[in-house]
């Protein structure tokens, strides 16, 4: 087809009536790469797991392996920047002259991307003027290892990927009082964010827990992904 021919399908094929289309675009490369309405975070679930599918129930060995500390679940992070921070004990509900033989020592596990929209296909013209929807999804176990176990901070960011031009963070608190052990939903949609939104940061934490055994709260299907709806005023 004709580039001319590429550009219409793209348009026809997106909706994007309307929008900013250069002619200096490359338009069978921007079809091709299809930036618009796919997941664009790389690995979205590394526990191999699925929403759809309830989360696995903890494993009770009959005998303690009393093995040394662990503070990052398994799976395969690749495409994923990981980092651990080891929590300090909580001993405040402890009275006076107890006798502690074990205390669950608590971690959060870290994992985060930076989705390059512009390498992903998209361009400035419609980033900045027709400024599509960026939708942002994920799903945790409700592990109820705590009352919070999971947080969620994601950033707009410019060219330079240090101005922060919008951002959204979730920090829920679990009700542990009953055991339902679900997937839990969270969601956000940007909008009318204004110009020069190039990168997407994408970090989440979830909380482990370590008392003899090893307890992780894990994820599945977590997605990026820019939406051909115009969101400016």
């Amino acid at each position: 087809m004709s580039a001319a021919q590429w550009k219409t399908r793209c348009e026809t094929e997106w909706s994007l009536q309307g929008a900013p289309m250069p002619d200096s675009l490359d338009w069978k490369s921007v079809y091709e790469a299809k930036p618009l309405g796919k997941n664009l975070l790389k690995n979205p679930s590394p526990h191999g797991l699925s929403k759809d599918t309830p989360p696995p129930e903890p494993e009770l060995p009959e005998v303690p392996t009393r093995g040394p500390p662990r503070f990052q679940p398994d799976g395969d992070f690749s495409g994923w920047t990981t980092s651990v921070e080891v929590l300090p004990y909580d001993t405040s509900g402890i009275p006076p002259g107890a006798v502690v033989c074990e205390l669950p020592r608590y971690s959060w596990f870290s994992m985060e991307q930076v989705v390059d929209l512009k390498a992903e296909g998209l361009w400035d013209e419609l980033l900045d003027e027709f400024q599509p929807e960026i939708a942002i999804q994920d799903w945790y176990e409700e592990s109820q290892l705590h009352e919070y176990i999971y947080q969620l901070h994601v950033k707009l960011l410019g060219a330079d990927k240090s101005t922060v031009i919008s951002e959204h963070t979730v920090t829920p608190k679990e009700d542990c009082s009953t055991y339902s052990h679900t997937w839990k939903k969270v969601s956000h949609v940007f909008s009318n964010y204004g110009p020069g939104v190039r990168y997407v940061q994408f970090l989440h934490r979830l909380k482990n827990n370590f008392m003899v055994e090893f307890y992780p709260t894990l994820f599945a299907e977590s997605s990026v992904i820019v939406r051909a709806v115009k969101t400016s005023s």
